[in-house]
């Protein structure tokens, strides 16, 4: 028969195992997650030059790109170095929303919208924009994944003293 000292122990080293594997799981989403957003960014940073030409008055479809490749290595830095709920959050917007503008793009020619140029491109054929469209959605995935994780993990709560 075990003594209670004994099973008390090994409960404790198999919870030391889990948080271990579950720091590891998340460092894993962190930078996989981060690794689809820079692939994003430099795909975009890669090709904006190409589409400085599709424009407004007010922006081009290089200045869109441009931006949206600076706010993906932005959140990508920002996940690897302060993995909180709002920058899982942001991750999910960035690539999610970029998903949605090159699916939609892809598929239906919703023309000018207000400020923004007619980005209308019915092919995959184009460099750089099917591995672009693949990041984005696993980034997504992976970002909301990290959400839900970083959403279910609750702070320890301090414990009274022992009298």
């Amino acid at each position: 028969m075990a003594s209670p000292l004994l099973a008390g122990r090994s409960r404790q080293i198999a919870g030391r195992r889990g948080v271990r594997r579950s720091r590891l799981v998340d460092h894993g989403l962190r930078a996989a997650t981060a690794a689809a957003l820079v692939v994003d960014a430099v795909v975009h940073l890669r090709d904006a030059g190409f589409y400085d030409a599709v424009a407004t008055p007010v922006v081009s479809q290089g200045t869109l790109f441009r931006l949206e490749a600076g706010g993906a290595l932005l959140i990508a830095v920002l996940l690897v170095v302060w993995p909180a709920r709002i920058v899982w959050a942001a991750a999910l917007v960035v690539a999610a929303t970029a998903a949605a503008a090159v699916l939609t793009y892809t598929y239906v020619d919703p023309g000018a919208l207000g400020p923004l140029p007619d980005m209308y491109e019915p092919t995959w054929t184009l460099p750089g924009k099917l591995p672009s469209a693949v990041a984005e959605i696993i980034g997504a995935l992976l970002a909301a994944i990290g959400l839900v994780r970083a959403w279910r993990r609750r702070p320890t709560p301090i414990s009274p003293p022992e009298r």
